[in-house]
């Protein structure tokens, strides 16, 4: 018989009830003093407290930037703090408008619908003068990023012709327009081919790298919704893309940010570590904008023995939006490329930009699954709506069909060699920055960046003196 229930343990057991008991006693008799007001109002101000507490906690940012945003929120309500700072906001409003306007002579704006249409002529030589408002060229090469294709004749004389004849194309009828239906299905598997996707890879167009990344989290959250998890939580780098923040907000889900290394490489560790039960999907970069880096997708899949993502369930996507055509590429012109597609078998999708090295025109991305059960996670449908069932494969409504075929006429226009032609080019200059810049002796490289992103800082100089 356990020594609990012998004569020893019986005198312990009371001992322990003897001191559980004065205590109730002692704190009753500090409270003979107060009114049962009081102590519900206090036994609600703690558990207020600690639910506060456990929400802050809990937040997407870390809690020492939580409570500055909450000291600086209260600062900022003092009136003459608050004053101060609607007089610098007015001032810098008056400079953003004059720098925004410096380029307009005029200053004169169309405010009203015109009464009478004005002619082609007036309308063209309108369009003209806005044209000269940038000091920019991308024409001439001086714009680093943003636009990502010279300027080819022919290739732009093929764009306007094809967009006279899909210019006011909608691709959520495919039933009028089975045309651009058709070019989203070649341009889904063309891509899907690049990026070694298997037979049942499919996906969807976008508008831009935001919508596909968001659509991924989108996709992450109902399955896991489908799953019993009531709070999705996505694990990304802290180098990744600022559009899962935006999903996060939009979708109301968790977001924890992973410490990145010295080389802004994800720490895999950290990310293993962070893994909880509402863990929906994890997240890597291909490369990251902001230093050009390629998260170690591999090791995300398989830390060490055993892979990460299959062993917890737990999808992968690699947000490629910035590098992921060219890096595709790359690989075709015998560039060590690091592997990061569908070949890794952790990744569960990829988003993926053909607006940038692709050079489509603006407006066109890509979100791309392993296989169709991710993608119906994807899918919105209401079958109640009094009009009839509204049913959409991404967040847009209606699509434009023009961009779908601007974008199927420039992939097949290029073709593969014209591709490895422009990447060998604009690997070789990127190179050739890099290397000028580790001669130079006031600047040096913040990091080796993996594809065409070139990160460095100064030495000893002020660049905001």
């Amino acid at each position: 018989m356990s020594e609990w229930w012998t004569l020893n343990g019986g005198y312990t057991w009371r001992l322990v009830a003897q001191v559980v008991d004065d205590g109730r006693v002692g704190f009753n008799r500090s409270c003979i003093d107060l009114e049962p007001w009081q102590i519900v109002s206090y036994t609600l101000s703690v558990v207020c407290f600690f639910i506060w507490l456990r929400r802050l906690l809990k937040a997407n940012r870390p809690l020492s930037t939580c409570i500055r945003a909450l000291i600086f929120s209260a600062f900022r309500m003092m009136p003459w703090v608050n004053t101060q700072i609607k007089e610098e906001m007015e001032k810098a409003r008056r400079d953003l408008e004059e720098t925004i306007h410096q380029y307009d002579k005029r200053k004169e704006f169309y405010k009203f619908l015109p009464e009478h249409g004005l002619a082609t002529n007036n309308i063209i030589h309108e369009a003209e003068l806005y044209k000269t408002m940038s000091e920019f060229s991308f024409h001439e090469g001086h714009v680093s990023g943003v636009i990502f294709t010279d300027v080819d004749k022919e290739h732009r004389a093929l764009l306007q012709k094809v967009f006279e004849m899909f210019v006011y194309s909608d691709s959520l009828y495919p039933n009028l327009f089975p045309g651009c239906r058709k070019m989203e299905a070649e341009i889904v598997r063309i891509v899907a081919s690049l990026l070694h996707g298997g037979p049942g890879s499919c996906g969807t167009v976008t508008s831009n790298d935001t919508e596909s990344n968001i659509l991924a989290c989108f996709a992450y959250r109902n399955r896991a919704f489908s799953r019993g998890i009531r709070h999705p939580e996505m694990l990304v780098p802290a180098t990744a893309h600022a559009s899962f923040d935006k999903a996060a907000k939009v979708l109301q889900m968790r977001i924890r940010h992973i410490p990145v290394d010295k080389n802004q490489r994800v720490d895999v560790g950290a990310m293993k570590r962070a893994i909880s039960n509402e863990t929906c999907m994890l997240v890597a970069s291909a490369p990251n904008y902001a230093f050009g880096t390629i998260d170690n997708i591999e090791a995300i899949s398989e830390f060490r023995d055993f892979q990460l993502s299959q062993r917890y369930g737990i999808p992968l996507h690699v947000d490629a939006t910035l590098g992921g055509f060219i890096l595709s590429i790359m690989e075709r012109c015998d560039f060590a490329v690091k592997s990061f597609d569908f070949r890794v078998p952790g990744v569960t999708s990829i988003s993926c930009d053909i607006q940038k090295y692709g050079f489509a025109p603006n407006g066109t991305s890509l979100i791309l699954y392993r296989d169709s059960s991710l993608l119906h996670y994807q899918y919105f449908c209401d079958s109640e709506w009094p009009g009839g069932i509204y049913m959409t494969p991404t967040l847009a409504g209606n699509r434009d069909g023009c961009a779908i075929a601007l974008t199927w006429a420039t992939l097949l226009y290029n073709g593969r060699r014209g591709y490895v032609k422009r990447t060998e080019a604009i690997i070789n200059a990127v190179r050739e920055i890099r290397t000028g810049i580790e001669k130079c002796l006031h600047i040096q490289l913040l990091c080796e960046s993996d594809v065409t992103t070139v990160a460095f800082t100064t030495r000893g100089l002020n660049v905001y003196a």
